[in-house]
């Protein structure tokens, strides 16, 4: 199974979860690899990718980092290694969609992707790489994508990108109340409150999904690791290791068994008292075993 990573998803020199894990966990596969999964680095997108969903005066500001504003809408102190940054971290989004269109499954080491608008940056997301990924697909020639997205906030970003675009679907399963939008037919969210409905309600709305959606081409999942109890932003008391590992097996399976291509991404995942970089990456790396399994 290929992963896409490329040290320039680390450039940026903001000392930042979202924009260091990716090296941890390209560093941990090298300490400890998991059996078949290989890391390939994308080709970085180009401005004219960016501009098929996003504002040329958003564009340019991150790549200028004028105004600071809006170079900084995001959260981030702007530096000029941004720009190849979210270029390449949005181009290994893209890359993990054909690929796993070709081969069925993979991924990218990218975060920062889902709170991102056409024009501004939101939640520590530059770029919307969901959304750009989901493009690629149906301009390959698919004719219906399902974004997933279990990162403990709402895929606000995306919605708002996606919404007029009747062949993608979104499903959000969230457990904090940040980047609400409003749902509409083929956007489904839903705020879990106790931990011990977590793993059913995914079951639930993934079994509805598949009585009321079509067959899905490609699935994009944004496979967020901010629900643990441990994560200093969003995490719910009670959703333990545990449960996030059953999540990720029922994710892929779900997935091998409706015979859909899957590609996921990172998502959020936080440092705190309770969590350190290794239990970050011990998290992030319950995705790829999952994926691994079906790959």
């Amino acid at each position: 199974m290929n992963v896409f990573y490329s040290p320039a998803y680390a450039g940026s020199q903001v000392s930042f979860e979202t924009t260091r894990k990716s090296r941890w966990i390209a560093e941990s596969l090298v300490r400890s690899p998991i059996a078949g999964v290989q890391l390939i680095p994308p080709e970085p997108l180009g401005e004219t990718d960016l501009l098929k969903i996003h504002d040329a005066g958003y564009v340019q500001a991150i790549r200028r980092g004028l105004p600071r504003w809006l170079a900084e809408s995001q959260g981030f102190r702007w530096d000029a290694a941004l720009w190849p940054m979210v270029l390449a971290s949005n181009g290994g989004a893209v890359a993990a969609a054909r690929e796993a269109l070709a081969r069925g499954v993979s991924g990218s080491l990218s975060s920062g992707l889902h709170h991102a608008r056409r024009d501004l940056g939101v939640g520590f997301c530059t770029f919307n790489g969901l959304a750009l990924a989901a493009g690629s697909a149906l301009d390959s020639g698919v004719v219906s994508v399902l974004i997933l997205d279990l990162d403990a906030h709402w895929g606000g970003g995306t919605a708002s990108l996606i919404g007029g675009d009747p062949r993608i679907w979104q499903l959000d399963v969230t457990v904090s109340g940040f980047d609400i939008y409003d749902p509409g037919q083929r956007m489904r969210a839903v705020l879990v409150r106790e931990p011990g409905e977590y793993l059913e309600v995914i079951r639930r709305e993934l079994d509805a999904l598949r009585r009321r959606g079509p067959r899905f081409d490609l699935c994009l999942y944004n496979a967020g690791m901010d629900p643990f109890e441990g994560c200093s932003i969003g995490g719910l008391a009670g959703i333990t290791r545990p449960i996030l590992e059953e999540r990720e097996r029922l994710v892929f399976a779900w997935c091998r068994e409706r015979g859909t291509p899957i590609a996921f991404v990172l998502g959020g995942g936080y440092l705190g008292p309770l969590l350190g970089p290794d239990g970050l990456v011990a998290l992030h790396r319950f995705t790829i075993e999952a994926a691994r399994r079906i790959g």
